[in-house]
């Protein structure tokens, strides 16, 4: 895109009062945004869109202070060799196009592709526990192995261990900002960022410099629903941000699935009551395959129909101190002198024992000397 045509988005955006969808809608019916800054009042008005100040408001245009400020984002995009995508653009996630609201222009490093249009989110607590980190990840390599992008939000917890899931798989992944796309939140997912623009892209829609208010969050929960064929919640409390995505991605036509847990646990109850609702429940990730499956296009479709399912694993073949330690473990947390105690085994061999589980790919240690069964 030309820098006199990113300008005349920026400029169509900075517009007060006038709203994502109108943006679109205006410049479907001119056919770009400079032909709406070109139009005149009358036809402005004409197109049902927009009232009389707002149509005198885009043919004034930004003033100097906005100029200026525009000035600068564009060589902010130049120097981070940042990309913008607009609505009209065939990049554009052609489902979120689809929604009420789309972003008229997605800011974008890394890149989108065509691949990207077999979608789904999975989200979820950002206080997750050990386990739903680990089944999240666990569903988001399957999903990315099978030739889905993950999508989700940058976020700790869930979000993060989704992206880390799909990269396992080195498959793509796409994380939704709810702040600018030249800051990164939270600041400690900076390298995970890296690997996500390598590997997909990073976009946002709110205007470069935005802070990651929590009023944004909402907002972008829709584009992260909204560029998928489903959304997936892992863990979730009551009040989660991720139960808004999974409202969203219903109001938009999407499937939502949800992970059940027990019924004591605060981070299952949000998935809990979406199931009561209707979303489809997941133990695997077929689950949510064979919903997805007339939605695909045929090859794709196909392709999935062809693929080997996972073989069911047998028992690993352990000597007998190694299958008590690995036997004591669960899906959840256990602290090493509560192996120590229930094995009836010496710390030292415990320890040993669980560095070789570790290397066998059957076990993974924790903070706070805590191991958790693969």
């Amino acid at each position: 895109m030309s820098t006199a045509s990113l300008r005349s988005w920026l400029a169509l955006r900075a517009v007060r009062g006038l709203d994502d969808a109108t943006v679109c809608r205006l410049v479907q019916t001119f056919g770009s945004p400079e032909a709406v800054q070109a139009a005149s009042i009358d036809s402005l008005m004409a197109s049902g869109c927009i009232s009389a100040s707002l149509a005198q408001a885009i043919r004034r245009g930004p003033d100097d202070h906005t100029q200026q400020g525009l000035d600068r984002d564009l060589k902010t995009l130049e120097r981070l060799q940042l990309s913008v995508v607009t609505c009209l653009d065939p990049d554009y996630p052609p489902r979120l196009k689809m929604i009420h609201d789309p972003p008229p222009l997605l800011y974008v490093s890394g890149a989108l592709t065509q691949a990207d249009r077999h979608a789904v989110a999975i989200v979820g607590a950002r206080r997750a526990t050990a386990a739903g980190r680990l089944l999240t990840e666990e569903l988001s390599r399957d999903l990315a192995s099978a030739g889905f992008t993950i999508v989700s939000g940058l976020a700790r917890g869930v979000d993060a261990a989704a992206h880390r899931g799909a990269l396992a798989a080195q498959g793509r992944t796409v994380a939704v900002l709810g702040c600018g796309i030249d800051q990164t939140y939270p600041p400690e997912h900076q390298s995970l960022r890296k690997e996500i623009e390598s590997n997909g892209a990073v976009v946002a829609e709110l205007p470069l410099g935005s802070y990651p208010h929590g009023y944004h969050f909402p907002r972008r929960n829709r584009i992260i629903s909204g560029m998928c064929l489903g959304v997936v919640v892992t863990e979730a409390a009551i009040q989660s941000g991720s139960l808004i995505t999974a409202r969203l991605a219903a109001d938009q036509g999407r499937e939502v699935f949800a992970v059940p847990g027990f019924v004591k646990a605060d981070n299952s109850r949000g998935p809990n009551g979406l199931i009561k609702q209707g979303a489809k429940l997941v133990e695997t990730v077929e689950d949510i395959i064979d919903e997805l499956l007339p939605q695909l296009d045929a090859p794709f479709r196909e392709r999935l129909k062809g693929r080997v399912p996972h073989p069911v694993e047998s028992p690993p073949q352990l000597g007998k101190a190694e299958a008590t330690i690995y036997l004591a473990l669960s899906f959840e947390p256990t602290h090493i002198d509560d192996l120590i105690t229930n094995s009836r085994l010496p710390a030292a061999d415990v320890a040993a024992h669980l560095l070789a589980l570790e290397l066998k790919h059957l076990v993974r240690q924790l903070p706070g000397q805590t191991y958790l069964r693969l």
